[in-house]
């Protein structure tokens, strides 16, 4: 089966935005990037493309011009271990951009991320549906997921 890359398209910020992402998630790495030649369609020597990998994962992004922008309609979601890895990405990826609800923030380029972590999952899918309906409605009224807080709620806390 052929490989899947998201192609991310930014304004001019597509290097900026690689490097960043490259800065907040382990072992990653830009493994490519491309300028514009004299076809255009913008100047030439301007940063075209710039390849890169989030922890293996590979990602383009691409300075395509002001055309197109992100919307929540496509985000990534981190899939967390602990409160603690949830909370490097949610504070990282959110300084700039903007917090929302139940663990989803958009990052300083518009980008939309959900911090989830693993254990919420569980809670919110118990086989008690009193704890699941709990911890659902404890995680409705938060930014950043608190895990704790949302174990209480489960708990009939």
């Amino acid at each position: 089966m052929p490989t899947t890359t998201p192609c991310l398209w930014f304004d001019t910020q597509a290097e900026d935005a690689a490097q960043f992402y490259c800065s907040v998630f382990p072992n990653s790495t830009i493994t490519n990037i491309s300028h514009y030649g004299e076809a255009g369609p913008r100047p030439a020597g301007e940063v075209m493309a710039v390849e890169f990998e989030l922890d293996g994962t590979p990602y383009m992004a691409l300075n395509g011009g002001p055309e197109f922008t992100f919307d929540e309609a496509i985000s990534f979601r981190i899939d967390c271990a602990d409160q603690e890895e949830a909370d490097h990405y949610w504070y990282a990826l959110s300084k700039g951009g903007e917090e929302s609800q139940c663990g989803w923030l958009k990052d300083r380029y518009g980008l939309s991320w959900q911090v989830v972590p693993r254990r919420l999952m569980e809670l919110l899918t118990d086989p008690d549906p009193g704890r699941a309906t709990r911890a659902t409605a404890a995680m409705l009224t938060m930014g950043r997921i608190d895990l704790a807080e949302v174990e209480r709620a489960a708990d009939g806390g």
